[in-house]
């Protein structure tokens, strides 16, 4: 499984991203809060106005994981400050059912 966090204005981009790869399933959380290592917070209210998206995609296989992987990588490539990249934190899928 992976769940995929960026700033909610790249959004297009991973969804752009995810249909290039045939990724059709997927669950998203819009306006998340939070902060991540070296990067402003992404509050909601304040100076901190910005929100974060996230979103989850359950793999039954490696393939279109990894395709994933190497096109979020291409497009960080593409984006001038790293606390702005697209990341993906992939965890261990147990079952679907």
């Amino acid at each position: 499984m992976a769940l995929v966090v960026c700033n909610s204005f790249f959004m297009d981009r991973v969804m752009a991203i995810l249909k290039e790869n045939d990724i059709d399933y997927f669950t998203s959380w819009n306006k998340a809060t939070g902060k991540g290592h070296g990067t402003e917070p992404h509050l909601g209210s304040g100076i901190y106005s910005s929100t974060n998206s996230v979103t989850m995609i359950a793999f039954d296989n490696d393939e279109p994981l990894n395709a994933l992987i190497r096109s979020i990588e291409a497009e960080n490539a593409q984006i001038r400050r790293a606390a702005d990249h697209i990341r993906l934190f992939q965890l261990p899928l147990e079952r679907i059912v």
